[in-house]
């Protein structure tokens, strides 16, 4: 019986924390998530102010205290004043993971070339690995999932592959992938029979 796997998705918004308009990030990641895990896992989801002293808080709360095992963010990872996701990411990491997002800035930049101005960070805290993630629902799936040609194919692989495999080296439990959706790469000394 494999451990729940608990994520934290936490959609960081002035207008969309107040009321002014619908939070789309959570239920993107929430749709994205149940397409693509096939082990148990359980959401806790925050929606928040753009706000590094609410940021730095939230991510603290949802690994030191509700133990989540993977947190994604979504929203506040561009260049304006009010955008701050990345600063109040790196500010409570133990380590930087900076591949995480050197690679989302490569796939959105198939779809828009202002993807350069994009500065999602990935990092651990303790035994949980956060992502900032862009704030489009279309953005949050495409750097998950990753590039299809025209017949389906994978062109470029998503973020989301290497992440069960993350979670693994820092002592979470085994996620498992739809790989119609996304196949999780581990090395083949890491892969448990089914």
């Amino acid at each position: 019986m494999s451990e729940e796997l608990i994520i934290g998705l936490v959609s960081i918004s002035d207008r969309a924390s107040t009321g002014v308009y619908e939070d789309k990030g959570i239920p993107a990641l929430q749709e994205w998530l149940a397409s693509a895990l096939t082990t148990p896992w359980r959401a806790e989801t925050r929606l928040i102010a753009d706000d590094q002293p609410s940021i730095e808080n939230t991510l603290i709360e949802l690994v030191d205290r509700s133990h989540c095992h993977l947190v994604l963010t979504t929203g506040g990872t561009g260049p304006a004043l009010r955008d701050v996701t990345p600063e109040a990411t790196l500010a409570v990491a133990d380590k930087e993971m900076p591949g995480f997002g050197e690679e989302m800035r490569r796939i959105s930049l198939n779809f828009v070339p202002t993807a350069i101005l994009s500065r999602q960070v990935a990092v651990i805290r303790k035994q949980a690995l956060i992502i900032n993630l862009p704030g489009q629902p279309k953005s949050i799936k495409e750097t998950l999932e990753g590039v299809r040609a025209a017949d389906g194919s994978v062109a470029h692989v998503g973020i989301f592959a290497a992440v069960p495999y993350c979670i693994d080296l820092i002592g979470g439990p085994y996620a498992e992938t739809n790989e119609a959706v996304i196949k999780a790469f581990r090395p083949k000394s890491a892969i448990r029979a089914k």
